[in-house]
């Protein structure tokens, strides 16, 4: 009896042992399936989820046409008097041409294309010095015109010559076409123009396009674009575009210059998990990228998991591999992102982080929340949070947020509210300690915003930062004086133009019915207004800039790989 009941209590213990490993493997499979949305993905699974590479689809299109203008800029037959001429050279930027032709002696060579009012001639010289082959890319053709263009040949012992050539353009497209673009206040002695500036309409969606003081169209590329359209080393653009007009995704990341010759391109996957466990497809770049010192792409991108828009990746320029990984899950206090609401799309767009700018000075990076209504600085190397800035009480923060805490200095220091196009002013000082930002402040509370001045105005501000005193001063602002007439809830820009003044992008203006981009002198003077009306499904203006179409890093050689 003692030894069958010693088995008894064997069997006993053994099947308690096994009745609590099965509990235990269920425990743990609830508790993992409770705490699915208190984790964060691995490293390995966001870069597999974005998927990045270098494709060459593009290039290899192309090939047969560069090889064409190769040709062209070593044959001698083509001289001033009878150059090569070819309008929308490679075939995506229709108000362009390339324009080449030897010299029996070296020479430098300019081009203007004859404005139709005065001010509005576009005028570049040609880098490179002085050479005996030339090769011109000319930007800044009008649309469905006759462009009347006019070559002037410097030789090194002062004697010139000079050759007018006509290049016709067709129509604009539809989407460009269809929007009434209008100028209402224009001072040409006081705006940043230049000789061969163009404002530059990065759009949401659709073609973007770049116009003169008139309002005319004088540049646009027929790919699509989405939010991205940034000014890149070489005098090159670098733009977030797609496969096929017909496509939802814009996936593929295109460096190119105005007259449309590729030079790279990234690629992304199209596919990522959804938050139902399944797959769905995305657009990884969402609202910024920049280039780094090392010309490595810096980019807000979504990571894959039902949190989005909240992660920051650097992608290398040589491979198109990722080499670093922000997730602001694992840097904002979890509060923020568990207790956010899905969207209509089942995913949680808690950060919605709109801008990202890089800091030299310190080697840190200034970002922009949309949806917390915060501004913060980080160091780049740590990841380490140097500062924050945003309507929250510091009662509510933990603990060990509130260190990093600004506090304005002076009544006149606003509280951003959904605010947009961040970036650090490079040029004001070279102290470490102070930042000088500009910003667009939609002046929407989100989450943390002012609900007091909400909805009553947008406007560009500029603030200085003092990590020393930990203080935040407003040191300019324009937009408040034009009240609700302005006020848009999303999107928006403002940028410091080389004489001073100020362009600022009120693109979803009267529910996105209109874009409207003013131009104002530091003491808040307009001296350039224009409205773009009716735009096509959300093609309003995202950003406008003011760039040089031609600048002095840029040489076109179809030689040269």
């Amino acid at each position: 009896m003692k030894r069958k009941s010693k088995k008894l209590k064997t069997g006993l213990l053994l099947v308690m042992a096994f009745t609590a490993l099965v509990c235990y493997g269920c425990s743990s499979k609830n508790s993992a399936s409770t705490q699915r949305s208190d984790t964060t993905l691995s490293n390995k699974s966001i870069k597999k989820n974005i998927g990045s590479k270098i494709i060459f689809s593009r290039q290899k299109n192309q090939k047969k046409l560069t090889q064409e203008y190769s040709s062209a800029a070593k044959n001698s037959n083509y001289t001033l008097a009878s150059p090569y001429i070819k309008v929308n050279p490679y075939e995506t930027s229709p108000l362009t041409a390339l324009i080449t032709f030897k010299t029996n002696k070296a020479a430098k060579v300019t081009y203007t294309v004859q404005g139709k009012s005065e001010g509005t001639s576009i005028t570049n010289t040609v880098n490179g010095g002085y050479t005996k082959s030339h090769q011109v890319p000319v930007v800044g053709l009008y649309a469905n015109y006759s462009n009347r263009v006019t070559l002037h040949v410097t030789y090194k012992n002062g004697q010139t010559a000079t050759k007018n050539v006509t290049l016709k353009t067709g129509d604009l497209p539809t989407y460009i076409k269809r929007a009434k673009i209008s100028v209402s206040k224009k001072d040409t002695t006081k705006i940043s123009s230049g000789h061969n500036k163009l404002t530059l309409m990065n759009r949401t969606t659709k073609e973007p396009f770049a116009v003169d003081s008139d309002g005319q169209v004088r540049w646009y590329s027929t790919n699509y674009s989405q939010h991205t359209v940034e000014q890149w080393s070489k005098g090159r653009l670098m733009i977030l575009t797609k496969e096929k007009k017909s496509s939802q995704l814009y996936n593929d990341l295109v460096e190119t210059d105005w007259l449309g010759r590729v030079y790279k391109e990234y690629s992304f996957a199209h596919k990522t998990g959804s938050s139902d466990g399944g797959e769905k497809e995305k657009t990884v770049i969402h609202h910024d990228l920049l280039e780094l010192p090392n010309h490595n792409i810096l980019a807000t991108v979504s990571d894959g998991s039902k949190y989005k828009e909240d992660v920051l990746v650097e992608i290398s320029h040589k491979s198109g591999k990722i080499v670093k990984i922000i997730d602001f899950k694992k840097i904002l206090p979890k509060s923020m992102w568990m207790k956010y609401k899905k969207d209509s799309s089942g995913d949680v767009d808690w950060l919605h982080q709109n801008a990202v700018d890089y800091d030299s000075n310190d080697h840190s990076i200034v970002i922009s929340s949309r949806n917390q209504d915060l501004i913060m600085k980080l160091d780049y190397n740590t990841n380490k949070i140097k500062w924050i800035y945003n309507g929250k009480s510091k009662k509510d923060w933990p603990q060990k947020y509130r260190k990093y805490l600004l506090k304005k200095d002076g009544n006149t220091t606003t509280t951003t509210g959904g605010q947009h196009g961040l970036y650090i002013l490079k040029d004001l000082n070279s102290d470490a300690s102070k930042t000088d930002i500009l910003l667009y402040n939609n002046n929407i509370a989100v989450t943390n915003g002012n609900k007091k001045t909400s909805g009553k105005y947008s406007e560009g501000v500029q603030y200085r930062v003092d990590a020393k005193k930990m203080t935040i001063k407003q040191t300019w602002s324009y937009g408040k004086s034009l009240g609700q007439e302005n006020f848009t809830p999303i999107i928006g820009y403002t940028e410091k133009q080389s004489n001073g003044n100020y362009l600022i992008t009120f693109g979803y203006k009267k529910k996105g019915q209109e874009s409207n981009i003013i131009e104002v002198t530091p003491d808040g003077k307009q001296v350039f207004n224009l409205t773009i009306k009716n735009p096509a499904s959300k093609a309003y203006v995202y950003r406008a800039y003011r760039i040089q179409v031609y600048n002095d890093d840029y040489v076109f050689d179809a030689t040269q790989d």
